[in-house]
């Protein structure tokens, strides 16, 4: 029996972890659950920002998945801020900024599936040149909640899908609805990408590549909500990883066969 497809794993991290209470990785298990139910092999990257580890790392999977956590150093993206926005910033880690800036090229580069859920869509927007909203509820007049992390495991509001897009096609409708745990989103998109959904106040819930940069990487999709907290719930999401899951094994079988057609 043929293994699943490799997927590598980007974590949060921790100042002090469970066990020695130094700096410590950390993941909630529902991301792994959602790759195995899939079909998938995860596999968790260490939180270690060297370009030729990455670019090692990146090499031997067949996938990536980028995961949420804490708010991206707004330098990154905001240049200087007012004292009040910058209150509205959570935890963040210059480390983990870095490092999953590293996975993004390396998954351009290696022409890699890539998946980037919550703060992984905006460390791509971000690291492709795109810009974020510091804070919602600050910068952006909407009558949405997005962050209702008590209800974190349950739609509370719908998206609307761009017709004919990844996401569209993979749940065979334009309109879905989906969980909501975030302060900050994207606000100018960087090229190559598009805007693929929306909610109805019109925060960016979903990117994909443009039709004329498709041929960039094999499958792109990022996702503003969390769809690994959703399929258990509403097992329509579960369609979601096996899209992802599916293109990394396609992949993988496109690398095998020029590896052999190599060696003739």
């Amino acid at each position: 029996m043929q293994a699943g497809p490799l997927i590598l794993v980007t974590p949060s991290t921790e100042e002090k972890g469970c066990e020695f209470y130094d700096y410590s990785l950390s993941l909630s298990e529902t991301y792994l659950d959602a790759i195995t139910m899939a079909g998938g092999l995860p596999v968790v990257l260490p939180c270690a920002p060297s370009p030729k580890l990455v670019a090692e790392y990146v090499r031997r999977c067949d996938g990536v998945m980028i995961t949420g956590g804490d708010d991206l150093q707004p330098e990154l993206y905001a240049g200087k801020i007012s004292p009040e926005l910058r209150k509205t910033v959570g935890r963040t880690d210059a480390q983990r900024d870095l490092l999953e800036t590293l996975v993004v090229k390396e998954c351009f580069a290696q022409e890699k599936p890539l998946l980037a859920i919550c703060r992984g869509q905006q460390i791509l927007n971000v690291t492709l040149g795109g810009t974020l909203f510091v804070d919602i509820s600050t910068q952006v007049k909407t009558a949405i909640n997005h962050t209702r992390l008590t209800q974190k495991d349950r739609v509370v509001h719908d998206i609307i899908l761009e017709s004919g897009s990844l996401l569209a096609q993979t749940f065979g409708k334009t309109r879905i609805g989906v969980n909501s745990s975030h302060h900050q989103a994207v606000d100018r998109v960087a090229r190559p990408l598009r805007v693929t959904g929306r909610s109805e106040d019109g925060i960016i819930e979903a990117l994909e590549l443009r039709p004329e940069d498709a041929g960039l990487m094999p499958y792109l999709l990022g996702v503003q909500f969390h769809p690994e907290r959703l399929v258990r719930g509403y097992p329509e999401f579960a369609e979601l990883f096996r899209s992802f899951t599916g293109a990394c094994a396609l992949n993988r079988r496109k690398y095998e066969v020029q590896d052999i057609g190599g060696r003739r």
